[in-house]
């Protein structure tokens, strides 16, 4: 297929056709792996392996591409658009393997190569897109595609192809092409700096103390791997807490010494923005400026307008009128939430004002109050393997009729890896699951799905996906017990994954979730639902030790208190979208000089500037926004949980965990991918528009 401009690290479908090079003899990136489904052969693969495989991979698809523009037959659909598709499979299958191991696995040499690929890459695609021979091809189909009688997936693929060209400046002139080359690898350039920097901020901003009861609230098992992880850094006889790339930290919630707190919150609010060498302010600047420089040169007004024209939202003032309508509901709520807080720190005679470092530990006591229960009490019940076999596979078996195998025979890149084959309804083999569920760190924050080979008939390829969650590794021999939020995160996760393995489309271009950003998060949020679904609880909710099954009142407050807390989750997320909007959607002119001014000034302007509840990503690692992924989209969760919202309510009307629920959604909507408008998709599934009332309601901002 036709690899798309884009940073490393995102997965792209990939083709069986081996081109074996001499310039790659012994190299396994040559051709095709011949294990099943074409997963990788992690233990043949080397660091070495990818620049010379990138390499041959360009060279080849240029050189496809060029017989493809310089064709002295008539344009046609299968010589140009079918022909684009197919092309690239060696720079796919190198991309692809690449950039899931750099956010997965990486190292050194792995970050070198992604600092010197990433421009090349991107020089690659403008390459492609900004070939006037290919683009006046594909204009030409597609000025005439009404009379090509495509089948709707055919023609869909024709129209975005030539959106995609345009968008990527075909329409240009020579001089300007030029220079949107020259923006194109600085950006690239400047990205792949933005998050290599997040990561080493982040392994070198743990918290660091000298004593046990410095960490006082902490289980002994936390306590005992802070001890072990600061004897692996060279700190023997101390205590070391990794953070995590949000500003919140886990730990929080239990640290008992205030001056603690505060220290862990102050390290995880000043990443990337107290000098030295992962200082991120002037690559912010610098992204900002080239973007907004890119959009104008591209006919739009700032890069916000130009990424939402491709989106479900389709313009700045949708997704301004989502946020705005949200913010002073969210923050009104956060403030009332920090007087219940403020009352039991007076009560307890805190003598102190709630800050950000107290929220989460003052959040428990307000909802053991409330709910007579704290997070502590869930996490005996909530064993990983339970969670993922007896959880999310249950519900998926339930709802779509699959069934799971572990297999222990085919490789993986590191020993926590587990792998899973997945069977359909008929028995047969549907895609194969990676599952890479704990923190390392050598791996990016936070959790995401990726594929290694996508789903298309085309080439007749069947999906190899993963899932990654950043879950602390216990010591050994004890369990690894779950948090809510890793419940529910898991499930979320797998939600994509589906998306992924139901795809079932003709064209590479559309397989699993190539769809909209603004949509791509809606079937993995709808997913969320079955984590508390009473018979897929009941399943893997038991307590590791006895295997007695939660307490049906515990489950009760669980659910109760799920709109707890949720003026300042809402807060926290709107703080970071609107801190995105307001980034993106500035001229070149309007780059400001003060990252940390800036991003002050406008929380104050939105109403958001509410000091316990920060952003959930402050400017300097917000990798979403700055890493290229989710630029001038951060705003699609919330989008994306309208639509969430809406169809859990269908599944409820319906009858919920049924098997012709989860075909009905399947058929139109999982297995569909990105062949029809995202929205086209929604409203035959769920029959109408969307509306917005159980997206209030269940946030908690009905007044209710």
């Amino acid at each position: 297929m036709l690899v798309v401009a884009a940073a490393l690290g995102v997965a792209f479908s990939q083709t069986v056709l081996a081109v074996p090079a001499a310039a790659l003899a012994g190299n396994p990136l040559a051709t095709a792996s011949t294990l099943p489904f074409h997963y990788p052969a992690f233990d043949k693969i080397k660091d070495e392996h990818f620049i010379p495989a990138f390499n041959e991979g360009m060279r080849i698809q240029l050189k496809e591409i060029d017989a493809i523009a310089n064709s002295k037959a008539a344009p046609s659909f299968d010589n140009t658009i079918v022909a684009m598709e197919k092309s690239g499979a060696l720079l796919t299958r190198v991309q692809t393997i690449f950039g899931n191991l750099q956010g997965a696995n990486t190292n050194d040499k792995l970050d070198a190569i992604d600092s010197e690929m990433s421009p090349k890459l991107a020089a690659h695609a403008d390459a492609i897109y900004l070939n006037a021979k290919l683009y006046a091809r594909v204009k030409a189909l597609y000025d005439k595609r009404t009379t090509l009688k495509l089948d709707a997936e055919s023609e869909h693929l024709l129209e975005r192809y030539h959106t995609d060209f345009v968008r990527a400046g075909a329409n240009l002139s020579a001089a300007d092409k030029e220079k949107l080359k020259a923006i194109n690898g600085t950006i690239a350039k400047l990205q792949t700096t933005f998050t290599q920097n997040v990561l080493k901020e982040t392994n070198a901003s743990g918290l660091v103390v000298d004593t046990r009861e410095e960490l006082a609230g902490m289980s002994p098992a936390a306590i005992d791997a802070a001890a072990a992880a600061a004897k692996a850094k060279g700190m023997d006889g101390k205590f070391f807490v990794a953070v995590v790339n949000t500003s919140g930290q886990p730990p929080l919630a239990e640290l008992t010494n205030r001056a603690v707190r505060e220290k862990l919150m102050a390290l995880s609010l000043a990443r990337g923005s107290h000098g030295g060498e992962f200082d991120n302010r002037e690559v912010v600047l610098k992204i900002a400026k080239a973007r907004a420089e890119k959009a104008t040169l591209l006919g739009y007004e700032n890069f916000a307008a130009y990424s939402l024209e491709d989106q479900t939202a389709h313009d700045t003032a949708s997704v301004n009128k989502l946020l705005s309508e949200l913010a002073k509901p969210a923050v009104s709520n956060a403030r009332k939430e920090a007087a219940d807080l403020q009352a039991v720190v007076d009560a307890d005679k805190g003598g102190f004002k709630i800050g950000a470092a107290d929220w989460a530990f003052y959040t428990d006591k307000v909802r053991a109050q409330r709910f007579a229960f704290d997070e502590n009490q869930l996490k005996p019940y909530f064993e990983l393997n339970n969670v993922l076999t007896n959880g999310v596979f249950y519900a998926a078996n339930k709802l779509y009729g699959l069934s799971f195998k572990e297999r222990k025979d085919l490789p993986v890149y590191n020993p926590d890896v587990r792998v899973f084959d997945v069977f359909d309804a008929d028995g047969k083999q549907l895609a194969i699951f990676i599952a890479d569920m704990y923190a390392r760190s050598n791996k990016q924050g936070g959790a995401w799905m990726n594929e290694y080979i996508s789903q298309s008939s085309l080439l007749g390829t069947h999906s190899v996906v993963a899932n990654h969650l950043n879950i602390p590794k216990p010591p050994a021999g004890e369990p690894t017990l779950l948090t809510y939020d890793e419940v529910k995160t898991a499930f979320h996760e797998f939600g994509h994954a589906l998306h992924g393995m139901f795809s079932n489309v003709k064209y590479p271009r559309f397989s699993g979730t190539s769809v909209p950003r603004d949509f791509v998060e809606y079937p993995s949020q709808v997913n969320e639902m079955w984590a508390v679904w009473p018979e897929v609880l009941s399943n893997y909710a038991k307590h590791y030790k006895t295997g007695e099954p939660m307490p049906k009142e515990l489950l009760d407050k669980v659910i109760a208190s799920k709109k707890f807390n949720q003026g300042f989750l809402t807060t926290e997320y709107l703080s970071a979208s609107l801190l995105d909007q307001r980034w993106h959607q500035l001229t070149p002119a309007q780059i400001p000089t003060d990252v940390l001014g800036f991003e002050a000034q406008s929380l104050k302007d939105m109403g958001v500037d509410f000091a316990p509840v920060p952003p959930r990503y402050r400017t300097t690692y917000f990798s979403h926004s700055f890493s290229g992924g989710y630029s001038a989209g951060y705003y699609a969760y919330l989008w994306s949980e309208k639509l969430d919202a809406d169809t859990v309510e269908w599944f409820k009307e319906n009858g919920g965990l049924q098997r012709k629920n989860g075909d009905w959604f399947r058929a139109k909507l999982l297995s569909r991918g990105g062949t029809d408008d995202a929205m086209n998709l929604f409203r035959n599934f769920r029959g109408r528009d969307p509306v917005i009332e159980p997206l209030l309601e269940r946030r908690g901002l009905t007044g209710k």
